[in-house]
């Protein structure tokens, strides 16, 4: 970046736009980066240049740390399998088709070709997670998608690396260095995310400050990232890692006053983090084209024969894949809508950007790397083309698919859960009565509270349409909080009470006006 300015002014377009994104219900990184290449195209727009390390160190850990904390470990156990195979068999299979499709329709050589195949191989974790979240699609489906983007870091970077020896040093590929080289990538990554989750768990579990635990949190995926790429393993699958296995423990290592505040201090810095990233991509295509030499104008066209070729692919590899898996799960006649969903929701975004961007300038003799920026325009524009078309299009295919979760069906499910919850609060009042340790008037109030919570589930479940008497108590109650919002306001106006005091109380009001909101 030129300067603080630059960034300032980058944070408060890519503020309004993701705002503007949220309130037209549709995907906040493909209006991003349609945003920023409009930008990009005013005149008197600077030349926006991307650093590499940036984007890996700063802006990769905290939002790969925060996909992966949305991952369920039950969930994953179910879908590891596909995961396994898309995370290994697609890559590779992409990489090849794609080296091979550039080296035939494009100037560059076979060796770029195939550096250009590894940066594009693998889904993007960024990009699917923020395209994905308000997506209703079915846990598993959901699941596949995500955990694939996450872990198919390893064998994307190896085939990276690899592909880059031989185009830097014109080196032979070694296959079997390889190979070797993927096991220490994805093994030393996974220990080294591992131990620094354990070593989180103890000290989270001895903390109890707000503001301790809430640095250890932002600090703990950019630990798991140096200290891996500091050991020569895979920075990415640590972060992914830790950031599982700490997400599966929240509720047992903070209360609930830290969680709130975790949650709201998480939910800011990603999406600024998004906001900004996203933005730059758009940003930075118009300079890095117009860093082409005359031969390579044809380079929309390459973009598209490259996306048209990782869709095909795709699909290709999916549809048996999802055909297998629905025939073990007992279902003869095999669902194409889901193959079909799976193949348009893998969208490319940060990580492959980052990886061409640290694509050497010159090669090992010294002389320079003369279809450098052609391997760039195509990341670039690939990851436009995907995030663009494939992200506003998502939301269609999904609905039309047929395969997206009824809102009715996830509010029945949480209606029979609060009735579950309710139910194992009464009984315990039961066991405390019976006990006579607790005062009856107290036993009366939790119990007629519970009851209330017992109701409206039930008439959630009935689909009744009588208004239950805990929607009205949650809507007179939230006209009281703010009475008592503006009377504490007034005592403070009055200097009858302090200003600790004051933030104090509102903060108590807040936190059950969120309550009443989440019920």
């Amino acid at each position: 970046m030129r300067s603080v300015g630059t960034v300032l002014a980058l944070v408060v377009l890519a503020t309004v736009v993701a705002t503007f994104a949220r309130r037209w219900r549709i995907p906040a990184p493909s209006l991003l980066v349609v945003a920023g290449l409009a930008v990009a195209l005013l005149p008197g727009t600077p030349t926006i240049q991307i650093s590499p390390e940036v984007i890996g160190l700063v802006v990769l850990p905290p939002l790969l740390y925060a996909s992966a904390e949305e991952l369920s470990w039950r969930e994953l156990r179910a879908v590891w399998k596909p995961v396994s195979v898309l995370a290994v068999g697609l890559v590779l299979a992409s990489a090849a088709a794609v080296g091979a499709v550039a080296s035939m329709v494009t100037p560059l050589s076979w060796r770029m070709a195939l550096v250009l195949g590894a940066i594009l191989a693998s889904t993007d974790p960024v990009a699917v997670t923020a395209l994905g979240r308000r997506l209703a699609l079915p846990p598993k489906v959901q699941m596949l998608v995500q955990a694939e983007s996450l872990f198919n870091d390893a064998t994307s970077l190896v085939l990276y690396r690899v592909a880059v020896s031989v185009a830097v040093a014109s080196a032979a590929a070694n296959w079997g260095a390889a190979g070797g080289e993927f096991l220490l990538l994805a093994g030393g990554g996974t220990l080294i995310g591992a131990l620094v989750a354990a070593v989180v768990v103890v000290i989270r579990r001895r903390t109890e400050d707000p503001v301790l635990e809430t640095v250890i949190s932002l600090v703990t995926p950019y630990a798991a990232y140096v200290l891996a790429e500091a050991a020569h393993t895979s920075g990415v699958t640590s972060v992914v890692v830790a950031g599982v296995v700490l997400g599966g423990r929240g509720d047992r290592l903070t209360n609930a006053r830290i969680r709130l505040q975790l949650h709201a201090v998480y939910g800011t810095v990603v999406f600024l983090l998004e906001s900004v990233v996203f933005s730059l991509i758009g940003l930075a295509l118009p300079a890095q084209v117009r860093a082409l030499s005359d031969g390579d104008k044809a380079w929309p066209l390459y973009a598209l024969a490259v996306a048209g070729t990782l869709i095909a692919v795709r699909l290709l590899w999916l549809a048996p894949l999802s055909a297998v898996v629905q025939r073990k799960g007992g279902i003869q006649r095999p669902n194409w809508r889901v193959p079909v969903v799976l193949t348009w929701a893998g969208t490319r975004g940060v990580v492959p950007l980052a990886a061409a961007l640290s694509i050497p300038v010159v090669a090992k003799d010294g002389s320079a790397l003369t279809e450098r920026p052609l391997v760039l325009v195509l990341t670039t524009s690939v990851v436009v083309v995907t995030l663009v078309v494939q992200g506003f299009s998502l939301a269609s295919v999904v609905r039309r698919s047929g395969i997206a979760l009824e809102p009715d069906h996830t509010e029945r499910e949480e209606a029979a859960a609060r009735c579950r919850l309710a139910d194992a609060g009464i009984r315990r009042l039961e066991e405390l009565s019976e006990l006579e340790a607790v005062p009856d008037v107290v036993l009366d109030r939790l119990r007629r509270g519970l009851n209330a919570r017992l109701d409206d589930a039930r008439d959630r479940l009935t689909d009744s349409t009588v208004e239950s008497a805990d929607l009205v108590y949650r809507q007179l109650r939230r006209d009281l909080i703010a009475v008592e919002a503006a009377e504490l306001r007034r005592l403070y106006d009055e200097h009858t009470i302090s200003d600790t005091t004051r933030r104090r109380l509102q903060r108590s009001l807040d936190l059950e006006e969120a309550r009443l909101a989440d019920a």
